[in-house]
């Protein structure tokens, strides 16, 4: 799964994502978009979202620049302790909640600095493409790749849920999503959202 850390929706996909690993045969593994780079030079943004993305840079560089430092496993942790930080604590984005999530598992504190420079643009470039390309460049996060019957990774955005499903019932939607997503032309699925995500 791609994610950016600050994406409510993301981040129910992605506890989700955890759930299904309890009662699937499934191993997820966590890598970095976005939203920023994504939406960088675009014309017509609602000016609150605009706005939204505005701090979203700094959150990536730092994750990517763990990444670097201590391989792509890290980043399991590492966006649980951001989402946390973001979506449940309502910590503000910044500094302190990156040294925070690096000092909670023991990481070096001095990658926080990264949010403030440019050094590891380009492995969070390949990284949001490694995601996007596959999926559209008209979609963003959540983004998910799960190896195709013919070996050639099936991708495709989604699913956005809110409350995160648990248990089976989150196993049942893997299973769905499976089929939708390897049917060859099936493309979209959709309808109007009527909550605000309850992340989980």
């Amino acid at each position: 799964m791609w994610f950016d850390p600050k994406c409510p929706w993301a981040w129910n996909t992605s506890r989700w994502l955890l759930e299904v690993e309890r009662v699937r045969d499934v191993q997820v593994r966590f890598h970095v978009l976005s939203l920023w780079l994504l939406n960088d030079g675009r014309e017509g943004l609602e000016e609150w979202y605009a706005r939204w993305l505005t701090d979203t840079l700094g959150p990536v560089r730092v994750l990517i620049a763990a990444e670097q430092k201590y391989g792509t496993p890290i980043l399991r942790d590492l966006y649980t302790a951001f989402g946390n930080r973001i979506h449940h604590e309502k910590a503000p984005i910044g500094r302190d909640l990156y040294v925070g999530a690096l000092a909670e598992h023991g990481l070096d504190t001095e990658l926080a600095d990264a949010a403030d420079v440019t050094d590891y643009d380009d492995a969070l470039r390949l990284s949001h493409h490694a995601g996007l390309d596959l999926v559209g460049d008209d979609l963003g996060t959540p983004a998910i790749h799960v190896p195709g019957a013919d070996g050639r990774p099936n991708a495709f955005f989604g699913p956005v849920v809110s409350p995160v499903p648990r248990g089976e019932v989150a196993g049942r939607l893997w299973d769905g999503v499976l089929l939708v997503s390897a049917t060859p032309g099936f493309f979209e699925l959709k309808r109007s959202r009527t909550v605000s995500p309850r992340v989980g």
